[in-house]
């Protein structure tokens, strides 16, 4: 991939206040004008970003609806009826449905939870959910991380004498469903302060709201925080604002005192012994979890989350490793196929799009192999395969573009969508594929931007490496927990050189081991860039370079800090 790299310098206005910032906070001016950029431009807001309190976070009772959905709930306790908690069979869901069945459980007994078949029964509310809760004596269903679409099987369910909660954060549509409450922050009438919480974000504020209502204290929620940590990340949510504060006391709860199933994931990820970062839940943690729904049943997650034997939560986690091996094979396989397909299709060059359509391919790995094409392509991508008579699928996204809006260009040739910005699920007539391929082509070519299908690092700030020590470091960790709305920062370093000991390493010779010099300090910087061992032979020319990179600590040198190198670029091509 030939990146392009984007920095633009700061305002002499943004220098002079990053500088009184920098004083005031006793940090270093680039950590302060990374915080300015940010928003953050006081001490106090400082202190609060770098140290979220929960207390901070925001009325339950704002959002609308939640007074309906707390007095349904409690109506229900009291007439001792039959509750159902349904949700999606991703992490998201899964997180959500263990988050709301372990808190009402501890207060209530006639309960039980429901994560659909993917296979048989597709996203989000069935009518064959519908008809399981409604023989087994279900009248209430709390619904978690779907149902904002489901006009007509909640409808069903109504006539059925069941009624629903919604507790979903995706976009919805101008008609919502007949429910008792619809808790969505993301509703046109919205009234709450926050629009970004996942799934589980918003099964977590219906509890602290049930938990107001019933003089529960607030301290018996926060053993549930690990698992909306783990929804945060997995769902690639913005960590800014309630997220931040959720996050950053989930990771504290995951690393301290994790649920009995989260800790034999934890176990079987071989990550008990290091600091658990959000980094960990995206690539290790929430892949597990999500390898049940794929492979086997959602439901097998929810099982291991809610396990409060460690003994069997290990048996659990285990045979979840195994599915996340099988989805892995998958994976492999469908996105060398999807790969040889994309390479012959006529005139790639010129398309801005690809959207996909095999039979026989998985249904629990299209959107993996749909992340794949779009980090290979730098372009929106649209992967399909047959579920009976209908084409289903999954897209996602590049940086900036909005895939949610281009399938709903198209939804007069769709049965069903939904989604958000980046990743999208939609389902369709099969004769219907190439009339779709064809319009969201189309969209896409009329309204992508050309920055938007080139793959571009933003560059953060550009320093020496005399600006970098152990307390540089130390100050730029309290920006954690990273994601979306704030990245881990990417620093630049120009005119470097090999100090003449850096190496190809790695099992394929695959990785470059650095250590180097600029001209405006005496210090030696380690780095490692991975799979770029095909810059080596330039950096032994002793010719200058560029290099962008994060700053991580050095795990074999406690107390020194390493550059994790994003990019290495001749001198010369970045003048």
């Amino acid at each position: 991939m030939n990146h392009k790299w984007s920095y633009h310098a700061p305002t002499n206005e943004l220098i002079e206040e990053s500088r009184s910032l920098a004083r005031e906070l006793g940090i270093s001016p680039v950590l302060a004008q990374l915080l300015i950029e940010r928003g953050i431009a006081t001490e106090a807001g400082a202190r609060k970003f770098f140290r979220p309190q929960l207390p901070d976070l925001h009325d339950p009772f704002l959002m609308q609806d939640m007074d309906k959905a707390v007095e349904r709930l409690n109506t229900a306790m009291e007439r001792k009826e039959r509750i159902m908690i349904y949700g999606d069979y991703d992490v998201d869901g899964t997180t959500a449905v263990a988050l709301v069945y372990k808190f009402i459980q501890q207060y209530y007994s006639n309960i039980d939870y429901y994560i659909p078949d993917r296979y048989h029964e597709g996203y989000g509310v069935s009518k064959a959910g519908v008809d399981h809760a409604y023989d087994t004596g279900i009248s209430l269903i709390i619904v978690l991380d779907c149902g904002i679409k489901a006009v007509e099987e909640i409808t069903y369910a109504k006539e059925r004498g069941i009624d629903f909660i919604i507790c979903d954060h995706h976009v919805s549509d101008d008609v919502l469903p007949p429910a008792v409450a619809i808790l969505n922050a993301k509703r046109r009438d919205n009234t709450y302060p926050y629009t970004y919480l996942s799934g589980c974000g918003v099964g977590f504020k219906f509890m602290q709201a049930f938990a107001m209502s019933n003089g529960i204290e607030f301290h018996n929620l926060i053993p549930l925080l690990d698992l909306v940590a783990v929804s945060v990340a997995s769902d690639i949510m913005p960590i800014m604002g309630e997220n931040r504060i959720l996050t950053y006391h989930g990771l504290k709860q995951l690393n301290s005192n994790p649920s009995v199933g989260l800790k034999a994931i934890i176990d079987v990820c071989g990550l008990n012994d290091r600091g658990i970062t959000v980094s960990d839940i995206v690539f290790k943690i929430g892949p597990r979890i999500n390898a049940s729904g794929r492979i086997q049943s959602g439901k097998e997650a929810v099982d291991l989350l809610i396990e409060k034997d460690f003994s069997q939560a290990l048996e659990k986690s285990n045979q979840i490793n195994q599915y996340n091996e099988t989805r892995k094979d998958l994976d492999k396989n469908m996105t060398e196929e999807a790969n040889n397909i994309v390479e012959k299709l006529d005139g790639l060059e010129d398309r801005r799009s690809i959207v996909l359509y095999n039979e026989d391919w998985h249904k629990g790995v299209i959107g993996i192999v749909a992340s794949r094409l779009t980090e290979v392509y730098y372009r929106p991508a649209v992967v399909l395969t047959r579920t009976d008579d209908m084409a289903t699928g999954s897209a996602r996204s590049v940086s900036g573009f909005d895939v949610y809006k281009a399938i709903e260009h198209c939804r007069d040739l769709l049965e069903n969508f939904g989604g958000h910005t980046y990743a999208a699920g939609l389902s369709l007539k099969v004769e219907n594929v190439p009339a779709f391929t064809k319009r969201f082509e189309e969209f896409v070519t009329n309204t992508i931007l050309p920055e938007q299908t080139t793959s571009v690092i933003r560059i953060d700030a550009q320093i020496d490496f005399r600006d970098i020590s152990y307390k540089f470091y130390s100050d730029l960790k309290k920006f954690n927990p990273f994601g979306p709305d704030n990245h881990k920062p990417i620093f630049c370093t120009r005119n470097v050189y090999d100090y003449g000991t850096s190496k190809v390493v790695g099992r394929d010779q695959e990785h470059i081991k650095l250590e180097l010099v600029d001209n405006k300090s005496n210090n030696v910087m380690n780095g490692i860039a991975f799979g770029q061992s095909s810059q080596v032979r330039y950096i032994k020319t002793k010719r200058s370079f560029d290099i962008c990179y994060t700053i991580e600590e050095n795990t074999h040198k406690r107390g020194e800090v390493q550059l994790l190198i994003e990019d290495i670029k001749p001198s010369e091509e970045n003048n």
